[in-house]
C-alpha cells in the first residue's frame, strides 16, 4: 500500500511540474489534483486521464476528469486477456529477462531463421572501396551522431549530453529526454558532418538505433534517419543497440592513439581487419542490461546468462542515489570514484545467487542488502538518514557494494568461460557497455582472463566508446552492410524491447 501511495504522490508531483506550462488550464490542473487526492485517501484506481496528464498528454477537456474518476467494470474479454497475461508472465519467473522464448512479437534477426540469409533491402554502398556511414543514437538520454569510415576510423562525432537536465530528478525522465533529443538532433548531425569535412550527401549510408530503448526517444533519431535516407537515397540500417555495443569491441586498437584515443583519420587501414573474430564471448554490462553472450556472427547471439531483475548499471545508479551522490552523469562513475576512498571489505554484503550454478545475474537482493547495511550504520552512528553519515562510512559502503557486485560478475562469467572453452574452444572475451568503462572492473576481469590455465584474450573498447554515442550506431551499420544487410527506411519502427531471436539459452534447451 505504501508503494501504491508513493506512486500516486509521484503522479501528483509530476502534474504540478507540468502545470507550470501555460498550455494547461489552471482549473483543469486543480480538478486533476483533487482527483488524485481522492484516489490516495480512498484507494480508488488512478483515473486514466490523470495518468495521461502526468506522462505526455496535456490537451484534455475538463469534462474528461469527472468521467474518468468513475470506476469501470472490465468486460469478460478484458478479464480473460489480463488472466492470460498473468499466466504468460508466470512462466518466466526465475528466468533471465530480455531472452526470446517465443513471447515477443518483434525480435532482431537480420540474417533470417538460419542467421546467414541477409538481404540488402535498401541497397548497399560500393564495398570494393572505403565508404562512410552516418550513425545516429537516441535510445536514452544522450543524442549522438558520428561519421565512421568502413575501416573503423571515426572521422567526426558529436554528443549532446542531458546530464544537467536529469540531475535534479535522480534519473532519466523520458519526456524531458525526448524534448532534448528533438532540440539537439540536427545540431549533433551537423557538427559530426562538419568535423568530418563532409555534407550529408557525401555519406554512403545511414544507420540509427531502433531498439531496445525508450520508445519516444528512439523515434526522434529513427525518424530523422529515415527522412535523410529517403531524401538522399541512401542505404538505411536499423541498428540493434546491444549488438552495437558488442561490435564496438571489433574495431582494431590501432585506429586510435594509445595515449588519448584520438582518431587517426590521415591513415588508411585494412577494411576487413577486426580486433576480435567470431566466435567470442561477450560480457555486456550497462545501465539497462547485464548479459553474457556467445557471439557467433552478425545478428547471431546465444545468451548464456542474463539478469533476473536489475542490471549492474541500475544497481550502481540506485546505490549512488542511496548515498546521495550526483547521478546526472550516471551513478556508476560517482560510486566508482567514492569507492576508491573506502575499504571494500568493511561492510558485509551477500554475493547473489550463490546456490544457483548457472550464469544468470541478480542485483535486486544486493541493492536491498546495501540499503539495510546503510540503515544499520545510521543507527550505530546515531544519525537519522544516510545523508548524515560521515564521508568515510559512505566510501566504505560504496567500496563494499562495488566489490561484491564485481565478485558476482567474476563468478558467473568464470562459469560461462569454462562452458564455452570446453564446448566451442573459445578463448576470447569482449567486455562492453557503459559499466565496462569502470577501471576496477577492467582490472579484475583482466586478471580473471590472465590467470586461467590457458590465458584468454580480453578486449575492451576505449572508455568513451563504452557508453552510448553515435559511433556505435555507425560501426554496427558498417558491419551489417559488409555482410550485405540493409533495411527499408519507409515506415521502419522502433522497439522498446528488442531481443535477439537467435538468443536461445543452451542451458534451458537441455
Amino acid at each position: 500500500m505504501m508503494l501504491y501511495k508513493m506512486t500516486l504522490y509521484g503522479l501528483w508531483l509530476s502534474t504540478l511540474h507540468r502545470a507550470s506550462s501555460s498550455r494547461i488550464p489552471a482549473a483543469f490542473v486543480s480538478r486533476t489534483l483533487n482527483s488524485l487526492n481522492i484516489c490516495i485517501n480512498t484507494h480508488r484506481r488512478v483515473p486514466p486521464t490523470t495518468r495521461h496528464l502526468s506522462a505526455t498528454n496535456t490537451n484534455l477537456d475538463e469534462s474528461d476528469v469527472t468521467a474518468a474518476t468513475e470506476p469501470r467494470k472490465r468486460s469478460k474479454t478484458e478479464k480473460s486477456s489480463l488472466q492470460s497475461g498473468r499466466e504468460k508472465r508466470r512462466k518466466f519467473i526465475g528466468l533471465a529477462k530480455a531472452v526470446d522464448r517465443g513471447q515477443w512479437d518483434n525480435t532482431y534477426s537480420p540474417g533470417g531463421a538460419n542467421g546467414i540469409s541477409f538481404e540488402a533491402k535498401s541497397g548497399l554502398p560500393n564495398r570494393d572501396k572505403m565508404f562512410c556511414v552516418l550513425g545516429i543514437e537516441s535510445s536514452c538520454d544522450d543524442t549522438g551522431a558520428a561519421i565512421i569510415r568502413s575501416d573503423g576510423t571515426i572521422l567526426g562525432e558529436s554528443l549532446a549530453s542531458q546530464h544537467a537536465i536529469h540531475e535534479e530528478w535522480g534519473g532519466v525522465v523520458p519526456g524531458l529526454a525526448k524534448t532534448a533529443h528533438e532540440e539537439n538532433i540536427d545540431k549533433v548531425i551537423n557538427e559530426a558532418l562538419q568535423k568530418a569535412n563532409m555534407e550529408i550527401g557525401d555519406v554512403d549510408a545511414i544507420g540509427v538505433t531502433v531498439g531496445p530503448g525508450l520508445e519516444i526517444c528512439l523515434r526522434v533519431g529513427c525518424h530523422k534517419a529515415r527522412d535523410l535516407a529517403i531524401e538522399y537515397n541512401k542505404p538505411f540500417v536499423g541498428v540493434h543497440h546491444l549488438e552495437a555495443h558488442i561490435l564496438m569491441s571489433r574495431i582494431p586498437a590501432e585506429r586510435y592513439d594509445s595515449k588519448d584515443d584520438t582518431p587517426t583519420e590521415d591513415k588508411l587501414f585494412d577494411v576487413s581487419a577486426r580486433a576480435i573474430e567470431f566466435p567470442f564471448l561477450a560480457l555486456l554490462v550497462s545501465g539497462g542490461h547485464c548479459q553474457i553472450l556467445k557471439c557467433l556472427g552478425i545478428g547471431k547471439y546465444h545468451i548464456i546468462g542474463g539478469t533476473l531483475d536489475d542490471s549492474l548499471g541500475e544497481a550502481f545508479d540506485k546505490t549512488a542515489r542511496l548515498l546521495g551522490l550526483p547521478v546526472g552523469g550516471g551513478g556508476g562513475p560517482a560510486v566508482e570514484a567514492l569507492a576508491k576512498e573506502g575499504d571494500p571489505k568493511s561492510v558485509k554484503l551477500p554475493i547473489p545467487l550463490q546456490k544457483r550454478k548457472d550464469c544468470d545475474f541478480s542485483y535486486a537482493g544486493l541493492k536491498t542488502a546495501v540499503r539495510l547495511a546503510a540503515e544499520k550504520i545510521c543507527v550505530e552512528r546515531g544519525v537519522d538518514n544516510v545523508d548524515e553519515l560521515p564521508h568515510e562510512d559512505k566510501a566504505n559502503i560504496a567500496a563494499s557494494f562495488q566489490h561484491v557486485a564485481f565478485r558476482h560478475v567474476e563468478i558467473r562469467l568464470g562459469r560461462a568461460m569454462e562452458q564455452v572453452e570446453k564446448e566451442d574452444g573459445i578463448k576470447q572475451l569482449a567486455v562492453v557497455g557503459g559499466v565496462a568503462a569502470n577501471k576496477e572492473l577492467r582490472k579484475r576481469l583482466d586478471a580473471l582472463c590472465s590467470e586461467r590455465n590457458e590465458p584468454w584474450d580480453m578486449l575492451v573498447p576505449p572508455p568513451r566508446l563504452c557508453t552510448d554515442q553515435g559511433a556505435m550506431s555507425a560501426w554496427a551499420a558498417v558491419e551489417r552492410l559488409m555482410v550485405g544487410s540493409s533495411d527499408v527506411p519507409e515506415g521502419h519502427d522502433v522497439f522498446a524491447r528488442y531481443p535477439f531471436s537467435f538468443s536461445s539459452n543452451k542451458n534451458e534447451e537441455k
